[in-house]
């Protein structure tokens, strides 16, 4: 689309990092704003995980594309990264090998 279209085109910023989301919407002629980061001027390496309207969608120029950072509760994540119980069973490769002898032994 040319610079003097009162139509543009959504671009995808799934998946952007928050300065180059701020920055491919400037240059496709829409704003970008996100409610779950207040400081969002500011945000650089967070990345966009939703949005809308979707990519491709024919906008007025000038128009705002809400994106999202946070997944949320209701959406899932990457959840809880620490071990929980029950733990695998000792043994495997330590129960397997033998205790360590002097390495310079002469076998008869």
């Amino acid at each position: 689309m040319t610079p003097g279209t009162p139509e543009v085109r959504v671009p995808r910023l799934v998946g952007l990092m928050a300065v180059d989301a701020r920055e491919t919407a400037e240059a496709r002629g829409v704003l970008v704003a996100a409610p779950d980061r207040p400081d969002f001027h500011r945000t650089v390496v967070d990345y966009v995980v939703r949005q809308f309207p979707q990519p491709g969608a024919e906008v007025p120029r000038g128009a705002v594309v809400t994106v999202w950072f946070d997944l949320g509760d209701a959406e899932g994540g990457a959840g809880v990264r620490e071990p929980r119980p029950p733990r695998p069973p000792s043994g495997g490769m330590r129960r397997e090998l033998d205790r360590p002898g002097d390495p310079f032994e002469v076998l008869r």
